[in-house]
């Protein structure tokens, strides 16, 4: 079972948006209108900065470390995982299930909002996107670290499912051949999920809970039909 990161499992609770309006103000660039930093939770940033906020490229890596160090400095600690995550996650872990996390942050700054969560240890792998932000926005960020992680945790089952919040999710999913279950509590514009082709959309963990469980049951079946 694959999850994202921010907009999934944990709440930024405004560090993402009010980071990136904060690095834009310090470097004296233009900073977005409300609705417009929302839509950049979720793509890789270097493409967010540049598609959405119309950063120049020469200026992105001096906002995106304006920005890292104010995340790093508070912005982690002000996240919170949504209700009834952890406690979805430990379930699913005492019941045998694999856990990994698929996100486009950069996989190192993944690991440490983890490790700030208190989550870090109910997953058996982090995936994310190269500590080279600039490098890693060529590449075809979801879809590549999706496949990252299925290659990590190959045979360990017959099937895997993404969790997330944005059409990325979904579309990342896609490309390798897997369902994404969405979350409504992310960042998601109303319908994005289902026009991306999400094979549920769920409002609470614990209707998240019951889509996962449904998926193992699926698994089990189809794992006894090939015996």
């Amino acid at each position: 079972m694959l999850f994202d990161l921010d907009g999934t499992l944990v709440d930024p609770a405004g560090s993402i948006t009010g980071g990136i309006s904060a690095a834009l103000a310090a470097c004296g660039l233009p900073v977005p209108a409300d609705a417009d930093l929302q839509r950049m939770v979720g793509p890789a940033l270097v493409t967010s900065l540049k598609d959405i906020a119309g950063v120049p490229e020469d200026r992105v890596p001096e906002v995106i470390a304006t920005y890292r160090e104010g995340y790093r400095a508070a912005g982690m600690a002000q996240s919170r995982p949504y209700p009834g995550i952890r406690q979805l996650l430990g379930r699913l872990r005492a019941e045998g299930a694999v856990l990994a996390v698929a996100t486009q942050k950069p996989e190192p700054l993944a690991g440490e909002l983890l490790r700030v969560q208190g989550l870090f240890d109910l997953f058996d792998s982090v995936h994310g996107s190269s500590a080279d932000e600039q490098a890693a926005a060529a590449l075809d960020g979801k879809k590549t670290i999706i496949g990252a992680a299925l290659r990590r945790h190959a045979g360990s089952s017959a099937r895997a499912v993404m969790v997330g919040d944005r059409r990325h999710d979904v579309e990342g999913a896609a490309d390798n051949a897997l369902d994404c279950i969405g979350v409504s509590w992310g960042f998601a514009a109303d319908g994005e999920l289902e026009a991306a082709g999400a094979s549920a959309v769920v409002r609470t963990a614990e209707e998240l809970l019951a889509e996962l469980e449904r998926f193992r049951a699926q698994e089990r079946t189809c794992a006894h039909g090939r015996l």
